[in-house]
């Protein structure tokens, strides 16, 4: 039986990651700095939760010993450039660092798409910069970078996501959540363009990267996670009301900011207690579209057929019920 480390396994992916890898026979391991903020999967059968400090290095070396994968899903979108630079790039070269003294087989990284390969410091905000240049530090310390190993000991799959949605994601719920209180919707970036991805989907794609990079000699992969269709923020907006039933259906007015007012936007909602609902970073982000290219496979490379947000979104957001399955949502229309 295949030993696992998940890192971010108590977070909205991490979840359903942690159910697939429990159900495909995997003994699964998931580090937490606190016990108590895993408790959504410390029911699964056979998984043990490790209370880790995973930022300090000799610790997470302890975590691995014996594994033979690891998986990474730790990720922010809010904070200082430090905060990012600390989450995106410290942390997965010490991973990379780990995998290679305990002699980890595989690594699964999730990165986010709009990440530039060949320039990642010319990215527009410091999540996508710190997210390549994460990447980058990756691969070279695998020895999978530009000047790649002759014999490398651990494989290195990345999967760059677009924005995920499902049962208690933080992206559409948020702005039927909005609406449901405010008359109009002032939006920043309301052309901005999406390929929302379904949370179920980008955890089938760590499971079969991972079975794929055990199976095959060490080597780097990347993949594009996306679903079937492109949006404009505007019309996700729209989307979320009308699944979600406010106005009778019909939503809010959805009022597009200029750019300039949009920072200001985000200037008072930084005076707001709690975590942002929006960031000049995550405007900046939004100047880049969030869509494959098409430069690396995807979804149907892996074997997984993308599913559609009509399908999936109206049965969550309709309800706002999470009580189905092991975890959540999992029934799937095709």
């Amino acid at each position: 039986m295949k030993q696992v480390l998940v890192l971010g396994g108590s977070g909205f992916l991490g979840g359903h990651v942690c159910e697939k890898l429990v159900r495909a026979g995997y003994q699964v391991s998931v580090a937490t700095r606190k016990a108590v903020h895993a408790r959504a999967v410390m029911h699964l059968p056979g998984l043990t939760v490790l209370e880790c400090n995973i930022h300090d290095e000799a610790a997470l070396g302890r975590a691995m010993v014996g594994m033979d994968a690891v998986i990474n899903l730790v990720a922010i979108l809010h904070g200082s450039p430090a905060a990012f630079t600390h989450v995106h790039q410290d942390l997965p070269e010490k991973i990379a660092k780990a995998c290679l003294a305990q002699h980890v087989q595989h690594l699964v990284h999730l990165s986010a798409l709009g990440v530039q390969s060949h320039r990642p410091e010319a990215a527009p905000s410091h999540y996508l910069r710190s997210k390549g240049l994460g990447e980058a530090l990756l691969a070279d310390t695998l020895g999978l970078g530009a000047r790649p190993s002759a014999h490398p000991s651990c494989g290195l799959t990345l999967l760059r996501p677009s924005v995920i949605f499902g049962v208690n994601d933080k992206f559409l719920n948020v702005f039927a959540r909005l609406q449901a209180v405010f008359p109009v919707m002032p939006l920043a970036c309301a052309q901005a363009r999406f390929q929302p991805v379904w949370v179920e989907d980008v955890a089938s794609a760590v499971l079969k990267s991972l079975a794929q990079g055990l199976a095959q000699a060490p080597s780097l992969r990347v993949y594009e996670l996306a679903g079937p269709h492109v949006y404009t923020l505007r019309q996700l907006v729209q989307f979320a009301a009308r699944c979600s039933g406010i106005n009778h259906g019909r939503g809010r007015p959805v009022l597009g900011l200029p750019l300039w007012v949009g920072r200001l936007q985000v200037m008072a909602l930084k005076l707001m207690p709690g975590e942002p609902l929006m960031s000049a970073d995550n405007l900046a982000s939004m100047q880049t579209d969030n869509v494959v290219q098409g430069e690396y496979p995807g979804l149907a490379t892996l074997g997984i057929q993308a599913s559609a947000l009509e399908a999936i979104g109206p049965q969550y957001l309709g309800s706002q019920a999470a009580t189905k399955g092991l975890l959540g949502l999992r029934h799937r229309h095709r």
